[in-house]
């Protein structure tokens, strides 16, 4: 007996449109004339005014794109989006930082974080990742497995989402509370570098978001063959998660460390195009109690980096439920700094911020998913029967 499937009234499924708002210049130009709206002869024209529209006036609906023919605008937006991703949640901190959970697609959600009076006027830290591969023992968002990496025009969503919230658009406005980008939320941002440097490319264009590259600064625990591509194809700022000067220490807090060990990380970092006095790499440092914040862990720092232009930043460990360790004393951080600053390296104490929803260093999404979900419990059970 044979049986035969009868597929002729199978409906395929429609594609999802496409977004736009992550694509560089040439992508939108070609994703323009591939979809058949436009004659190649105006794709650039096309694109540009799309460009504009999408990320200097912030706008998301092609109806609003005044300067595009009705039936035009009408073609584009069957086949295309420029939308947001979903806000699932959105806090404000009593020092003024603000958090947004966004779900830019089915069971895909991300944090973004924006700090006030950091950098000229205010530093959005975005996310390159949802999850980490990394496993940091000091950091909570590395407790969470790796799902994927971010698209390019999910990384821009967190600063266009930034931009609505804070209510900067045009791009041009003057007095911005939005001047630095940091890569230094979920993820390690070297493993996904075509995405983010396709996102710093679209940030930073003059005609669109206008983010200087030189206010754009990307993190990395050190990802070493990475480093000369990222500057090669970003120029931006460069900040390492360095956190011990010793390798046998490095290797607990930085498990990365036994792939790229710290002599081979600091050939990396001197090699990094553009690196200069006016251009110095950051090094991050949060300050574990007992672990390596002695006088004698400042002095091997200090040899670690020698020759190298740069500041380091001392982040006071942000405790989280299950974490082995406990933040540094206050006393024991100033005498650790002033050791740096005698030897002439900037040292600024990074004074946390947005502890209290949730947002300073290493506490992002994994931690918010569990208060959602005791919020729900507690829901749930004031709901219940007596």
């Amino acid at each position: 007996m044979t049986l035969t499937l009868d597929l002729s009234r199978a409906t395929p499924k429609a594609a999802a449109p496409a977004n736009l708002s992550g694509m560089t210049r040439a992508e939108l130009a070609a994703a323009l004339v591939e979809s058949g709206v436009v004659d190649p002869r105006q794709a650039k024209m096309r694109a540009t005014q799309i460009w504009r529209w999408m990320h200097h006036f912030g706008v998301t609906d092609f109806d609003r794109m005044t300067d595009i023919g009705k039936e035009a605008r009408a073609a584009i937006a069957e086949r295309f989006t420029v939308a947001r991703p979903e806000i699932v949640e959105r806090q404000v901190s009593v020092d003024g930082t603000r958090k947004w959970l966004l779900r830019t697609a089915p069971g895909i959600e991300v944090e973004a974080v924006y700090i006030p009076d950091v950098g000229r006027a205010g530093a959005l830290c975005v996310s390159s990742q949802v999850g980490c591969t990394l496993n940091c023992t000091f950091c909570h968002t590395g407790t969470q497995p790796l799902v994927r990496n971010l698209t390019a025009a999910e990384i821009v969503a967190q600063v266009q989402v930034c931009r609505d919230d804070l209510e900067e658009w045009p791009s041009d406005k003057a007095d911005r509370r939005l001047s630095n980008i940091v890569f230094m939320g979920m993820g390690e941002p070297l493993y996904n570098l075509d995405n983010v440097a396709a996102a710093i490319d679209i940030i930073s264009d003059n005609e669109g978001i206008g983010i200087s590259r030189r206010r754009i600064t990307v993190s990395t625990s050190g990802v070493v063959p990475e480093l000369k591509a990222l500057g090669e194809r970003t120029g931006a700022m460069l900040a390492i998660s360095l956190h011990a000067a010793r390798d046998d220490l490095r290797d607990i807090l930085v498990p990365l460390n036994k792939k790229y060990d710290i002599a081979q990380l600091m050939a990396g970092v001197q090699a990094y195009p553009g690196l200069s006095n006016a251009r110095r790499v950051t090094f991050e440092y949060v300050m574990l109690n007992g672990v390596n914040d002695t006088p004698a862990d400042a002095k091997a720092l200090l040899q670690v980096v020698k020759g190298i232009p740069a500041k380091i930043n001392l982040i006071p460990y942000n405790p989280w439920p299950g974490g082995l360790y406990e933040c540094s004393d206050w006393g024991t951080i100033e005498t650790f700094a002033a050791i740096l600053n005698r030897a002439g390296y900037a040292s600024p104490i990074r004074t946390p911020r947005g502890r209290d929803i949730l947002a300073a260093c290493g506490q992002l999404k994994s931690e918010s998913e569990k208060v959602r979900a005791s919020a729900q419990r507690k829901i749930a059970e004031a709901e219940a029967p007596q």
